[in-house]
This record gives structure tokens, sequence and C-alpha cells, in this order.
């Protein structure tokens, strides 16, 4: 009797390892039919060979992000205007400073001093808040403090 729970237990395990391995065997066949490879191995290397070539490729994109950063800050940034009136007996203020800054604080300021006989427009250059060529006016240096502040 004990044979025959014996000779049951090994046909029982046989039984569930039968069924394991074709389990197996059908995922097997399952993975390699659907990459037309006809060995696991040959799976893992174009695994690995495409893992590395999604790893260039994001370097390659992390790279061209960080140069765009780097020339993001040579755009224009900072922006201000500046209303003021030039002259004391003249009424309101007319006149403004437009200010026009990159992130490096460099840029150009444009001066437009309204006066009876007409509009006269002024440039002057700026490098890291400075004037380069010229001084800067008060409303000119407000403008800029007014732009690198925003």
């Amino acid at each position: 009797m004990i044979l025959y729970f014996i000779a049951a237990g090994f046909f029982l395990w046989i039984l569930i390892l039968t069924v394991i391995v074709f389990k197996l065997r059908n995922h097997y066949y399952n993975l390699t039919s659907s990459t037309k490879k006809e060995k696991l191995d040959d799976i893992l290397e174009s695994l690995i060979a495409n893992d590395v070539k999604k790893g260039e490729e994001l370097m390659a994109l992390k790279q061209r992000v960080e140069e765009e950063i780097k020339n993001s800050e040579l755009h224009l940034q900072k922006v201000s205007l500046v209303r003021f009136n030039p002259f004391e007996r003249t009424g309101g203020s007319e006149s403004f400073v437009v200010c026009l800054l990159d992130n490096h604080q460099n840029g150009i300021i444009f001066n437009f001093i309204y006066t009876k006989d007409g509009l006269r427009v002024y440039t002057k250059r700026v490098r890291e808040g400075r004037g380069v060529e010229y001084e800067l006016s008060k409303e000119e240096e407000k403008a800029i403090e007014k732009a690198v502040n925003s």
C-alpha cells in the first residue's frame, strides 16, 4: 500500500514537472517567434545592443539640451520700460527708456526723448549692467535695475 502511495506521488510529481516544462516551452516559442530569432542568446544580445543604442541617443539628447540652455542665456530675457520727463517746463512723461538685456545683463538701451520739435532716439550698448561707450543717465540705470530685478 505504501508503495502505491509512493508511486502515485512520483506520478503526480512527474505530471507537475511536465506541465511546468510545457509552459516554459510555450513561453520560449512565443519569445522566439515574435522576434524572428531562434536562440534566446540572440534575443538577449539584440536587447543589449538596443539598450546601448538608446543610451547613446539619450546622451546625445542630453548634450543638445545643455547646449540649448547655454545658448538661451544669450537671448533677450529681461525687458523694462521707464517713463520720465526730461524737461522741467513741459508737462507729462512722454519720454521713455526701453532696456533689453540677456541673462548676463548684456544688451541695448533705447532712449526716446520727446521734444516740441519731434522725437529723438538714442541707443547705448550695455555690458554686464553698465554702459559700454557712453555714460548712462539715471533713467537708463533705473531701467537696467528694473529689468534685472524683474
